[in-house]
Order: C-alpha cells, then sequence, then structure tokens
C-alpha cells in the first residue's frame, strides 16, 4: 500500500507526538532530519502549521501548543485514536502502511488480513449517501435461487468481521422482504457482497432527524439488530487463558469484570442476544459458560447438544 508523501508526515508527526510526548518545534525538527524522505531540511513552522490543521481535519487530533511549558506541543484530546470512528480507523490502515513503506525489506514476513472493499459498490453507495439519494440494488440472498430488486435509502454502512453491511430503509421491493417489509419505519441489512448490483437514483430522501447510525448498533454484537429483542444483562464465566483474551479484546463496550478467581473469571455483558452474537458464544465454547440468563444457557446447551449430535451420526 503506498501511502502519499503527505499523508506519511501527518502520520509521522502524530506517531511522534504519541511516543515522545510534549515536544518543541525544534525538537520535532531534529527528529525530522535524520528520516531519509526530509533531505535533511528542517521542519519549518509553516509546513507544521498547516500539517497541524489538516491533522485536525482528517483525524480529529488536536496538536496543542503549551506556552507556559516552553512552547511544547502535544496531542490534546489523545482519546480519539483509540475511539471506535473513521477517522481512527483511516489513521490505524494508513499507520500500518506508512510502517510498511518504511520496512520493505521485510514486506514477506508481515501477514495482514484481507477487507473486501466492495469494488466500486461501497463507492457508489457512500456517494449516494452523502448526496441523500435513493439506490436501486439487485441481491442474492444466500437461500435464494434467483436475485431480487430493491428500491432503498441508503442510511449507514458498517465494517464487521472483515464484510461490508449497508443499512437501509426499504421503499420497494420484488418481493416481501419479511413480516414488517410493510413498515416503512424499518431499517434492514444488507451484505455488500451479496449485492450484485448498484444503481444511484435520482430520487433524493430526507433521513430521519433522529437517526444515529451508533446508536442504531449501540445495544447489538455486530450487524444482527433483532427486532423488537431488548438488551438483557448477561453473564459469562471464563476459565484457561480466555479471561486475558476477553480482557484485551471485549464482546461488547459494555463488558465489564466482576468477578476473579484463579480457575476462572465471569464478566458482565449488557446486549441484544441475537443469533450472530450465539454463535460467538458457540465457537468459545470450550473456554466459557452462560450464567446468566437462564434462558440463553439452556439454548446454548441444546446448541451444543445438536452439534455433539451430529458427530454422532454416521
Amino acid at each position: 500500500m503506498k501511502i502519499p508523501s503527505l499523508f506519511k508526515e501527518y502520520i509521522w508527526l502524530i506517531e511522534t507526538l504519541k511516543r515522545n510526548g510534549r515536544m518543541t518545534l525544534g525538537e520535532i525538527s531534529d527528529l525530522w532530519r535524520e528520516k531519509a524522505e526530509s533531505d535533511s531540511q528542517e521542519f519549518s513552522r509553516t509546513t507544521f502549521n498547516r500539517h497541524r490543521d489538516a491533522i485536525l481535519d482528517i483525524f480529529g487530533v488536536i496538536i496543542e501548543c503549551d506556552r507556559k511549558d516552553g512552547y511544547r506541543y502535544y496531542i490534546e484530546n489523545p482519546e480519539v485514536l483509540k475511539e471506535d470512528c473513521i477517522q481512527n480507523w483511516m489513521y490505524s490502515t494508513l499507520s500500518v502502511g506508512n510502517m510498511m513503506d518504511e520496512n520493505v525489506g521485510v514486506q514477506n514476513r508481515i501477514i495482514l488480513e484481507s477487507i473486501p472493499s466492495g469494488d466500486d459498490k461501497l463507492r457508489l453507495i457512500i456517494g449516494a449517501m452523502r448526496e441523500n439519494k435513493r439506490i436501486s440494488i439487485r441481491y442474492k440472498r444466500y437461500s435464494a435461487t434467483e436475485l431480487s430488486a430493491f428500491t432503498v435509502e441508503p442510511y449507514c454502512v458498517k465494517l464487521f468481521k472483515r464484510r461490508w453491511y449497508m443499512l437501509v430503509k426499504i421503499i420497494d421491493a420484488s418481493f416481501s422482504h419479511d413480516n414488517d417489509s410493510k413498515n416503512k419505519n424499518s431499517l434492514y441489512v444488507f451484505a455488500l457482497d451479496r449485492i450484485e448490483s448498484v444503481e444511484v437514483l435520482q430520487t433524493k430522501f430526507t433521513i430521519d432527524k433522529n437517526f444515529d447510525a451508533e446508536a442504531h448498533f449501540d445495544d447489538c454484537f455486530g450487524i444482527v439488530v433483532g427486532g423488537d429483542m431488548k438488551a438483557e444483562r448477561i453473564v459469562i464465566r471464563a476459565y484457561g487463558l480466555e479471561p486475558h483474551y476477553l480482557r484485551d479484546l471485549p464482546l461488547h463496550h459494555t463488558q465489564k469484570e466482576i468477578k476473579k478467581t484463579e480457575e476462572y473469571s465471569d464478566f458482565e455483558l449488557k446486549l441484544r442476544p441475537t443469533d450472530d452474537f450465539k454463535t460467538h458464544l458457540l465457537s468459545l465454547s470450550g473456554w466459557i459458560k452462560v450464567l446468566e440468563p437462564t434462558w440463553l444457557a439452556e439454548e446454548m446447551q441444546q446448541w451444543l447438544k445438536t452439534a455433539q449430535d451430529r458427530y454422532k451420526e454416521k
């Protein structure tokens, strides 16, 4: 992945302040001169100020100056580099690309996961979102033998487990999408890799002023909302090394550790126990146990029994 030189400089400046803390412009310039890309040139104040403005505009990172501390510069809002937002995603992607460019000699020893971009479909959908235009799609469900046509209003896109999804309001469909397909207030999710074609229409739409993309999925594990399903308190017990993994990579932003012993740790979450969440728990079944609610623990036991019965089949 080739990163344009200006973006390389933006990433370098952010990384330098993250790593070294408060620095004067002179200290920043000294480090910059050591880089091959600098041609031993200093980091001028004009260039620095332009970069500060661009970094704020693109990544939302505020580089502030503390005049009382010898005019030292620092990142005022470091938390933005940890949030689940598009700016942080862009920063992380460009930062990895920058490291790859700087370490060409070991690129064949750096293995990354492929994330399908959705080809031109993602670009067209985001463009339609920007202009609030309806789109026409042809979609192939896993359970269907033929393509279905939809006219939809694109509300947002979300990346989950290496797949892009689109949240839409359906305006017209070639078949009844589900029991709520006539409810114009219902929103549905489509996987971009199941979309065969996208056409941006000239018809404009007005997005619901109360719609908040992040809030819409706030109680969800992934992209399955679960209709009228409510968020519930869920307690799971993790054994072996699994508590360490759960601490480093929480299952949900509501997760918190409520009990810790030498043998296990208990974690509490509050979310909608949709099928995608249950499937994930099933993938950890050797190391976790659902304690609450009772109905979910019983359902997980039934899923495990079904899996065990399949192994008994000839």
